[in-house]
């Protein structure tokens, strides 16, 4: 019979504070960075109680925030926003495109396997953001509605975090929290701790478990169908939607037959009035976004046009230009990282009042391409050389956001609304992949701390210019900092004070006579329970002393079943609690039934994978 631990007032105090803490995380009463700070507080304030025990030594009250982990959270927050910085996931929706060939499984394959991967080495939440305008861009490109990629791409974000110990938080957390435990343990007991790979098998066997669930079973759990919303997605809708301008980017290439071989694009537009927006052009040398009006059509030219796609073909046809379809050697520059729509407003005061538009030379001189006028309630669509510009008028005009940026700071415009991303540093690209890899090389090779290895990547990632030190303040998710910190302290207390023991005696006597692998799994549900009504930060630090306390008592291993927690602890897919299904729903269209249907079995089959490679490996 096991022998159950008896109850102590420090025991009832702590089991108070972790039912109120329970409480705050799943009513939402306050948001639960501040839940978590007024816990901690509560930890504090007892010490200074008369009659009451201290639940914590005063010293370690405020460990938490310069813990190995928090310190790690921090560092993959700065280093994920440097990567994202240079462009460097533009190249990664390239590569997927060129060898999706559009099909739905490859695709989703794909956009998995690389989300995993990023999501290995960064919180899986910014994966996600990374990998969005990648499966957006794939969606325009290929016609597949969002509603069948954002979902596999989300869901393996998640199981990607669990590759490495620095891919989400509870893995962060672990070894903080086996290091915690040890303190109380005697010298046989104590546990080692894991290495950065040191899970790659059950991530690995997870990410391609869940590839292969959406590539069979997309089909019965995801929304819609791949001819669903074929058109929606496509490039001339968004114009039509945000900016009432009908039209699609499509590369033309010039032949020998063309009449127009040896003229100016200037030239070409007064003869020929029905050429649609010339937005980019190729002549063998370097992509010129926006061209110049003085540039010449040869063979073989590639240009990028901007119009209804009936009349690009209709005009192509009639004047000998084959039409390639979708940018493809326009793919980087005109894709939403690079360039788009801005809205440019002409103030008062402005130099440029009273001058034509054939004056000013918009192309050569601010490198952007007038789509149309607007003019109080009149709209200028065509023949803009010979428009006087007045004050108050609004250009709306393509063009890279680089030459935007330059605008905004002219007086001569004002820049009212140009959705443009932030500017992409791709000559830091180099810097960011030597110091990323750094990072890596010092966690992996040396006996450095891993959160001093991660410092290390994200300090140069200042130094080198690929962020500003404000930059790197504003990647940082604070919010979840402060809730690690104040949380850290916690699981000290429920350790401590010999909660973690007492609950442990007492389901091990509810369990008696059960085999260890029935424990493993009541503790691998549990950990998938707490992680969907509360934090996986604090389903991770409530479940890590319990689970130790439960593998002691029953003679099994205390590290496996710490690890299995923190595993757990990312089984995230059956309601859209987690952050990373939160940023899905808008972009993928889904609603809380999707999720039950989709995630319900990944939840499942989670579950048995990662308790089978729990027990194959470890």
């Amino acid at each position: 019979m096991t022998e159950m631990t008896g109850l102590t007032t420090e025991i009832i105090l702590i089991l108070g504070i972790l039912g109120l803490t329970i409480y705050l995380f799943v009513s939402e009463v306050v948001r639960v960075d501040v839940a978590g700070i007024f816990i901690l507080t509560l930890l504090g304030i007892s010490a200074y109680l008369p009659g009451l025990p201290a639940l914590i030594e005063p010293g370690q009250l405020f460990s938490g925030f310069s813990s190995n982990a928090v310190i790690s959270i921090i560092a993959v927050m700065i280093i994920g926003a440097g990567l994202d910085k240079t462009g460097i996931m533009s190249r990664v929706a390239a590569e997927i495109l060129k060898h999706g060939d559009g099909k739905e499984s490859r695709l989703m394959s794909m956009i998995g396997a690389g989300v995993g991967f990023v999501s290995s080495f960064m919180q899986n939440v910014g994966a996600a953001a990374l990998f969005l305008p990648v499966v957006s861009r794939v969606s325009r490109r290929t016609g597949l509605p969002m509603s069948r990629l954002v979902m596999p791409m989300g869901f393996c974000a998640i199981l990607g975090g669990t590759v490495t110990m620095i891919g989400s938080s509870p893995l962060i957390l672990l070894n903080d929290l086996i290091a915690s435990s040890n303190r109380t343990l005697p010298a046989a007991q104590q546990m080692s701790e894991y290495g950065l790979f040191s899970v790659a098998p059950i991530g690995i066997a997870l990410t391609l478990a869940g590839i292969v669930y959406f590539i069979v079973g997309a089909r019965f759990v995801l929304p819609g169908s791949p001819s669903d919303g074929q058109r929606t997605s496509r490039t001339s809708d968004y114009f039509k939607r945000v900016y009432k301008i009908s039209g699609e980017l499509v590369e033309a290439r010039v032949t020998d037959e063309s009449p127009m071989l040896g003229m100016t694009i200037e030239q070409v537009a007064q003869h020929y009035p029905d050429l649609p927006f010339v937005v980019a052009l190729y002549n063998g040398e370097v992509n010129k976004v926006p061209p110049a009006l003085d540039e010449t059509f040869w063979v073989n030219t590639v240009v990028g046009l901007m119009g209804e796609r009936e009349q690009i073909e209709k005009f192509c046809l009639e004047h000998h230009w084959d039409v390639r379809g979708e940018p493809d050697r326009f793919a980087d520059v005109l894709n939403a990282q690079y360039s788009g729509i801005a809205e440019l407003v002409i103030p008062p005061g402005s130099s440029l009042i009273g001058k034509a538009v054939s004056d000013i030379k918009p192309r050569r001189n601010y490198g952007t391409n007038i789509l149309q006028i607007y003019r109080y309630d009149t709209v200028i669509e065509k023949n803009f050389s010979d428009t006087v510009l007045r004050a108050g008028d609004t250009l709306v005009v393509h063009a890279a956001w680089k030459d935007v940026h330059k605008l905004a700071s002219n007086n001569d415009f004002a820049v009212v609304n140009d959705h443009r991303p932030e500017e992409l540093r791709q000559d830091k690209m180099r810097y960011a992949l030597i110091f990323f890899c750094l990072a890596l090389v010092l966690a992996l090779f040396t006996n450095m701390l891993l959160s001093l290895a991660l410092l290390v990547g994200a300090i140069g990632m200042v130094l080198s210019g690929v962020l500003s030190m404000d930059e790197a303040y504003e990647s940082v998710s604070w919010s979840s900092v402060f809730l690690l910190a104040s949380l850290i302290p916690l699981g000290t207390a429920v350790e401590a004070s010999g909660t973690a023991a007492w609950i442990a005696s007492h389901t091990l006597f509810l369990l008696e006579g059960m085999p260890v692998w029935v424990l493993q799994t009541v503790v691998a549900v549990l950990g998938t329970f707490f992680s969907l009504v509360m934090s996986n930060v604090g389903a991770t630090v409530l479940l890590v002393p319990l689970a130790v306390n439960i593998a002691l008592g029953a003679g099994a291993d205390p590290a496996l079943f710490a690890l299995t927690v923190a595993i757990s602890a990312n089984n995230s897919f059956l309601i859209p609690t987690h952050q990373v299904n939160a940023l899905l729903m808008g972009p993928g269209g889904y609603n809380v039934r999707d999720f039950i249907r989709a995630g319900g079995i990944m939840t499942l089959l989670y579950l048995f994978v990662s308790l089978l490679m729990l027990n194959l490996f470890y």
